[in-house]
């Protein structure tokens, strides 16, 4: 059920700004305090894949798995025989991002956004023992989805229990999910794709993922043609979206008239990086450009909308990255002004 349907109350505060999850660097320390000084009101975990191999979202997901170690073979993260090395790596990384979470957020009180990858990007994604994505066998599709869910339940509660004045969204990256439905994934020869999974499976799926981490649940998804009504039948409170590659905005009004939030990819994360960040009125604008064109009231943009950079900012420069996520508050700002 989403947070329009149980009664109107969004898991965030009008004219809310958050970041999707990567920024720069290897530190963790002054990414935590960037997005804490930043976004004040809507903070996330930071994500540092320059890190390596377990601090990038498919390798950080499936350290979250439950009876599914992992491992590195020919840069391609398998499922194991037993955990080892490089498992221990990423819970490792976990472990000191969590550290730092409690130790300057630990009083924070209000919404914190972690992030994960979903069911789907991971099946596409992580490779059987005998090679061979995940994707290719519909059992073991389940028995992933099965695992991430408990999995993610249990970091959820974890998080609760750090930072206990915080109300936990979670943050589905799912940017295959697209290609999964319509059979557009490569084989391992590259030379065919697999079979696509059918909506209604896909649907429930994301469904035992959905359900099972008892927290608020955003989905993002940079594909053009994101399964928005789907998304929204399996749960989701909201669906994170780039504005530049929305390609069905009927479908959006559709699924926003239901009652799903937006968190509005608003300001460009693609290089080259400009010597300078969008303006929060430019990233303002943005966001009611499309409002208009989906026909809703401006007044109501500021409660269901979030602002956010359209994707990652892992690849920017430093002082880019902070720029942007500041311009994203305080566009929100603007659009909570334009509420009265």
């Amino acid at each position: 059920m989403s947070a329009a349907e149980a009664g109107g109350a969004w898991p965030w505060a009008p004219g809310s700004a958050t970041g999707i999850g990567s920024l720069p660097g290897t530190d963790i320390t002054e990414a935590q305090r960037i997005v804490l000084g930043e976004l004040p009101d809507l903070p996330h975990l930071p994500e540092l894949p320059a890190r390596g191999p377990g601090a990038e979202l498919v390798g950080r997901t499936a350290g979250l798995l439950v009876e599914l170690p992992v491992e590195l073979y020919a840069a391609r993260w398998r499922i194991a025989g037993r955990p080892g090395r490089d498992l221990r790596r990423t819970r490792d990384l976990w472990e000191r991002d969590l550290d730092q979470l409690t130790e300057q957020a630990g009083e924070y009180t209000g919404p914190l956004k972690i992030q994960a990858g979903g069911p789907f990007t991971l099946a596409a994604t992580v490779d059987l023992p005998l090679g061979g994505a995940i994707l290719r066998d519909h059992g073991a599709v389940r028995d992933l989805a099965q695992s991430l869910a408990d999995g993610l339940r249990a970091h959820v509660a974890d998080v609760r229990a750090r930072v206990p004045g915080t109300t936990v969204l979670l943050q589905l990256d799912e940017p295959a999910l697209p290609a999964v439905l319509a059979g557009r994934v490569p084989t391992e020869s590259g030379l065919g794709t697999l079979r696509a999974v059918d909506a209604s499976v896909a649907r429930e799926r994301l469904r035992t993922v959905v359900a099972a981490v008892g927290a608020p649940v955003i989905v993002h998804c940079c594909a053009a043609d994101a399964p928005l009504a789907l998304l929204r039948e399996a749960g989701a409170t909201a669906v994170a979206l780039d504005l530049d590659r929305v390609g069905d905005l009927d479908a959006l009004g559709e699924a926003i008239d239901a009652g799903l939030g937006l968190l509005a990819g608003a300001a460009s994360t693609t290089p080259p990086f400009p010597s300078r960040a969008p303006s929060s009125a430019q990233v303002a604008e943005r966001v009611r450009e499309i409002w208009r064109k989906l026909g809703f009231p401006p007044a109501a943009a500021a409660a269901q909308v979030v602002v956010t950079p359209a994707c990652g900012l892992a690849g920017a420069p430093v002082p880019y990255a902070r720029a942007v996520l500041a311009a994203c508050r305080d566009a929100g700002r603007r659009l909570a002004e334009d509420a009265g």
